[in-house]
């Protein structure tokens, strides 16, 4: 339920995005005003020209100046026509594209949030749909001043042919008020309903288009599509209700209009008859009596506005959500030495993280584990400042990563993802992305590092290749994501879950790359496998929002609760229900369910075949790497390095023995 304050702040910011609008096009806006209402003008002269030269030919007094007169105001009208309609487009668009400019700059600038409250269909609606409608304002409030100049002018013309035609029509006129003022409302209203009936159907239909592969391997392309289409009665109702406030107004002006065009018509006969009025003055009443009753271009204007304003204050909802503010504080030389102080991060009303306190000396690495929803990835976020935690903290040598100016906060911090969105032209610009310059070498040595290089070889151009061109797998994604972490260097790495499309042997050979150069950049890691803790220097154990415990993986896998999160697994990563069906471990210590579930495609042994050649050694037939065997042909155990300086966290200490 939105409250009023919510309510009075969207309106707020829809008033000032308007007049914002209206002053990024002022002096266009200008020029369609005074196009406009020289058109008005023109239109107002005709009638009066039209009359003088009907009475001088009544009169068979020569009339050429008039007629030569009423053919050049008839070609005026046509010129300042074609004019304002360049103008109006030309407005319309250029207020459009910067309105979706200024919503997409706000949008990034909020980050995760603004897709968590609206939703990133919804979100995509507001900035495609609603603002090209709320960028038509300024044109049209442009034109509604020529539009209100048309009735205001034809009626100080009947005043000028005589006061009697004048006041018959002013006796009318509250009745056209009345319905104008409420065609504003309920088409504004009606036109409200419409706009987030739209929303959610294009919310849905995000999901859906996202999830294509889960709708069809289910065989609910019928239930699916009818939970888009949901709505869709709210929206006909909506459409439906819009409609019949422009037909009601139409039909009234229709009643109403005629009737006072027809008093002024009548006045004007009886005034003829008392040789009051000639008859070009009667005809130019008659046209300035239409003139002053042009309702239905009022009503389209009004109607136009009111729905204008409804898809501005949509806008205004999205600019009320805060964008993250940075700070100016330079970021001093430092290790990377990364803190979070008694942090506490809300999510839907539910409290995630609970006074987390960890301290990671710079250089060393942490492995984040827990199990679904202890807030591991949340934690990863605060970490970066991906999100803003509620309460407390985090600091990134000793500066508050609240108090970081923008660029010195993201060339420090560089992340990877489960499934990363890799953007830019090409495989190259991919891996590069957000750099200044990177050089070829430096996208290649990245991915070298990320074994990416070998089968981005082999693709039809390279790192030249275009990114939708060049076909992937889930895991060779990953390495992608990966290779530009590591070209976007910094002091501070995050992987959130970022080898989980890997193989066992290929997530093995990256971690050795990533951890086995000695001190480097601080790396924080959520893991969910074994294998991956065993090779950080201490393990953050998250359980119920809090850190249960930190320590390294073997000591912390003596605790029961500890190994029932990896599944009761052994502690280098393989799980107890991967063995064999006699019960005695799996012959190659590899993953059942990695085979499969593994977007990257793995092979029999749970091995990538184009990681067999990334690194120069294929892997094994048995899904290990010759060189990671021992003298006697046994697989070794990853085993964490003593740090420098312990990690440190709140958090029960594990017994070791």
């Amino acid at each position: 339920m939105t409250s009023r304050g919510d309510d009075d702040a969207a309106a707020g910011h829809a008033r000032d995005l308007l007049r914002a609008a209206t002053r990024y096009s002022g002096a266009r806006c200008l020029a369609l005003c005074l196009v406009s209402i020289a058109a008005t003008g023109a239109g107002l002269l005709l009638p009066a020209a039209l009359g003088r030269a009907l009475d001088l030919l009544l009169a068979h007094a020569p009339a050429t100046r008039w007629v030569l007169c009423c053919a050049g105001l008839v070609l005026l009208l046509g010129l300042l026509d074609a004019v304002q309609t360049v103008l109006t487009g030309t407005v319309d668009a250029r207020t459009t594209a910067w309105l979706r400019l200024r919503l997409t700059r706000h949008v990034l600038g909020v980050g995760p949030r603004a897709a968590d409250r609206f939703g990133s269909g919804d979100l995509v609606a507001r900035l495609v749909g609603n603002a090209a409608e709320a960028g038509t304002t300024p044109a049209a409030r442009a034109a509604l001043v020529a539009a209100l100049a048309g009735p205001v002018g034809g009626v100080v013309a009947l005043g000028l042919i005589d006061w009697w035609l004048a006041a018959v029509f002013l006796a009318g006129a509250p009745v056209l008020a009345l319905l104008l003022r409420a065609v504003s409302r309920d088409t504004s209203e009606s036109a409200s309903r419409y706009q987030r009936a739209q929303g959610r159907i294009a919310a849905a239909l995000a999901e859906a288009v996202e999830g294509v592969r889960t709708v069809r391997a289910a065989g609910t392309e019928g239930r699916e599509t009818a939970r888009v289409l949901r709505p869709l009665p709210d929206l006909s109702r909506a459409g439906h209700r819009m409609w019949r406030v422009q037909g009601r107004a139409a039909a009234r002006a229709v009643a109403v209009a005629p009737l006072l065009q027809l008093a002024v018509v009548a006045v004007a006969g009886v005034l003829l008859t008392r040789d009051r009025l000639s008859v070009g003055e009667v005809l130019a009443a008659s046209r300035y009596a239409v003139l002053a009753t042009g309702v239905g271009v009022l009503v389209g204007r009004l109607a136009g506005l009111a729905r204008a304003r409804a898809a501005a204050r949509r806008l205004g909802e999205v600019e009320s959500e805060p964008a993250t503010a940075y700070g100016t504080r330079g970021l001093p030389d430092g290790p990377g030495r990364l803190e979070l102080r008694a942090v506490t991060a809300r999510r839907g009303g539910r409290t995630v993280l609970d006074g987390v306190d960890l301290d990671v000396p710079g250089g060393t690495t942490l492995a984040v584990v827990g199990r679904s929803g202890a807030g591991k990835s949340l934690l990863a976020a605060l970490a970066g400042r991906l999100a803003d935690p509620d309460a407390g903290e985090v600091l990134l040598d000793g500066v508050p990563l609240r108090e970081l100016p923008h660029d010195a906060l993201r060339g420090a911090v560089g992340y990877a993802f489960a499934r990363p969105a890799l953007l830019g032209g090409t495989v190259g610009q991919a891996i590069g992305l957000g750099l200044p310059s990177p050089s070829p070498g430096l996208v290649r040595e990245a991915a070298r590092t990320a074994l990416a290089d070998d089968f981005v070889r082999r693709l039809p151009d390279g790192y030249d290749t275009p990114v939708a061109d060049a076909p992937r797998s889930g895991g060779e994604s990953q390495r992608l994501g990966l290779a530009r972490a590591f070209a976007h260097g910094g002091r501070l790495l995050i992987l959130d879950d970022a080898l989980s499309s890997l193989d066992t042997v290929t997530e093995r050979r990256i971690t050795d790359a990533l951890f086995g150069d000695g001190p480097g950049a601080t790396r924080l890691l959520v893991a969910h496998r074994g294998a991956t803790a065993a090779c950080a220097d201490a393990v953050a154990w998250l359980d119920g929002g809090r850190v249960r415990a930190v320590g390294r993986h073997e000591e912390l896998w003596r605790l029961a609760e500890y190994r029932a999160v990896f599944g009761d697994g052994s502690p280098d990563g393989t799980d107890a229900d991967d063995e064999a069906v006699s019960g005695d471990g799996g012959p190659h210590g590899t993953n059942a369910d990695d085979e499969t579930a593994s977007r990257d495609g793995a092979d029999p042994h749970g091995t990538d075949a184009d990681d067999e050649t990334a690194s120069g050694d294929g892997a094994d037939p048995d899904g290990t790497d010759a060189d990671d065997e021992t003298a006697s042909g046994a697989a070794q155990t990853p085993t964490a390095r003593t740090p420098a300086t312990a990690v440190r966290g709140r958090g029960r200490t594990p017994r070791t023995g």
